[in-house]
């Protein structure tokens, strides 16, 4: 790949990184700011403790994809950035722009997807195979 690339890569994946960095201090400072639950009811409890658990989820997502950041530019270290790791082809500099972090060309994620939602449809129909008469007739 070309170095002026590589280099305009590299930057956004730090600008990435920092972004992330800056949201999930956010969380936990806003986190921290709202453990005071003096004068709430329990409805307001509740609401509280659900937006908590979406916090946390959306900062697990955050941190998979920092982690993703910081492979990319490992990549990018090694000489290996912009090498699909399923067939080892080059991926396009494109789909690299839109996700500066994938590890796989547009023709393997498409294999993938497709293969996840052969996964699904059939456990999907292994879940139908049993009626609920059947279920009724193992508690019998």
């Amino acid at each position: 790949m070309r170095k002026a690339f590589l280099k305009r890569a590299r930057e956004r994946l730090t600008a990435m990184k920092r972004e992330i960095l800056r949201e999930i201090d956010a969380g936990i400072r806003e986190g921290r700011e709202g453990g005071k639950d003096e004068g709430m009811d329990a409805y307001d409890l509740a609401t509280e403790e659900r937006d908590r658990e979406i916090s946390m989820i959306l900062n697990d997502r955050e941190r998979e994809k920092l982690t993703a950041i910081e492979e990319a530019a490992a990549r990018i270290d090694e000489g290996t950035y912009g090498v699909c790791e399923s067939c080892e082809s080059e991926i396009a500099e494109g789909r690299l722009d839109a996700m500066p972090f994938t590890r796989v060309c547009v023709t393997c994620q498409a294999e993938r997807e497709r293969e996840e939602k052969m996964a699904r449809r059939e456990e999907d129909r292994s879940y139908r195979r049993i009626s609920p008469s059947d279920a009724e007739d193992d508690f019998s």
